[in-house]
């Protein structure tokens, strides 16, 4: 695959974009200078390391030019040149076929992530708990923003569902591949015989989306308040501060009752539901290019079994890249990070394969 022809017209945009942003007219305008600033971030890498591999290309055609000198002196040196230098160009090569790659519009966006109690009654609310609990150790670690928008707990410290929103530049890149059925195999707390139970929560991963990423119209909205009730709502249950909206065209319902302000729950409220509608979308295009999405790990089907956590084994396995880790202690304590990179790796691999195909 020769991608130098595309190399050269990213630099060419690349140049293009950086003679606009100096341009007076463009500086007076913020929304556009934005615009050209997020290309600008998009191109750079990619540029860069083309930049890069010129002039190591270029750097072994003069070592090879004082081969031919005749002294040699010169060629002792032009060999330990080329010696240094031919070995990085396949490096260089993989590297471009990377950052060549069709970027998920959506990646450096926040998320807002919805976990869900599956089949497995009481015992899939604590395994739900869990997965929260997970992702919440995940965001200590990364030093990532987590606030719950709305939950649904149980007796016994489970969720029949909880919601919370991911605040940082590039949490979907990292989550977007938690969407699906996550399966738990242990011995529930609730079970006398020692027998294990297979039960299963759901999680779904949007892509947060600003206002103007989304119309909403305030006809289409039916909004009541109520009192806020559970662990989450108890500071704040005399007064009618929770809030739900149903978007009437949709149907979609979302709530939130987290905040002791009303006025913030119909802020989260909103923000959840431009997600929510934003990934309905999403979903759409999804079904419509059914045959384009050869190349993405998983279908992207919250339907999909994706992942199973054994726990007599200390065992987490995903089931799309058939990868088994026996430290499932430690994943569940957030960190995710190998399960992520094998993730990531073997999505860039079926999209090269894809590209080259």
């Amino acid at each position: 695959m020769d991608i130098e022809p595309k190399l050269r017209a990213l630099e060419q945009d690349f140049m293009e974009t950086e003679r606009r942003m100096s341009d007076p007219a463009v500086a007076s305008d913020p929304k556009e200078l934005q615009t050209l600033g997020k290309r600008r971030a998009q191109l750079e890498p990619v540029v860069e390391k083309y930049r890069e591999y010129r002039a190591t290309l270029a750097g072994i055609e003069e070592a090879r030019e004082l081969l031919k000198a005749g002294d040699p002196e010169m060629e002792a040196l032009a060999r330990d040149e080329l010696d240094a230098l031919e070995p990085k160009i396949e490096g260089f090569t993989d590297e471009l076929k990377l950052l060549l790659l069709p970027r998920d519009p959506n990646d450096e966006k926040s998320v807002v992530v919805e976990v869900r109690a599956g089949t497995g009654g009481e015992e899939a609310a604590l395994f739900a708990a869990d997965l929260y609990r997970m992702y919440n150790r995940f965001c200590e670690r990364q030093r990532w923003k987590m606030e719950v928008i709305d939950s649904n707990e149980t007796g016994i410290g489970g969720y029949k569902e909880i919601t919370f929103r991911i605040d940082s530049n590039g949490a979907y890149s990292k989550l977007k591949f938690e969407s699906g059925v996550h399966r738990v195999q242990r011995v529930p707390v609730t079970e006398a015989s020692g027998r294990i139970h297979t039960s299963a929560a759901t999680v779904a991963v949007l892509p947060e989306v600003d206002d103007v990423e989304v119309d909403i119209r305030m006809e289409d909205l039916k909004i009541d308040t109520y009192r806020s009730s559970g662990a989450g709502g108890q500071h704040v249950n005399m007064t009618d501060s929770a809030v739900r909206i149903t978007h009437l065209p949709t149907g979609i319902v979302v709530t939130c009752q987290d905040e002791r302000s009303q006025i913030k729950n119909r802020a989260k409220a909103m923000t959840y539901l431009r997600t929510k509608l934003y990934d309905l979308e999403l979903q759409k295009q999804a079904s419509e290019q059914a045959s384009e999405r050869r190349g993405q790990i998983g279908s992207g089907d919250r339907s999909e079994r994706i992942r199973t956590y054994n726990f007599p084994q200390n065992r987490i396995t995903d089931h799309r890249i058939n990868l088994t880790l026996y430290r499932l202690d430690a994943y569940l304590d957030g960190d995710l990070y190998e399960m992520m990179d094998a993730m990531t790796l073997a999505d860039q691999t079926e999209k090269l394969q894809h590209m080259e195909g």
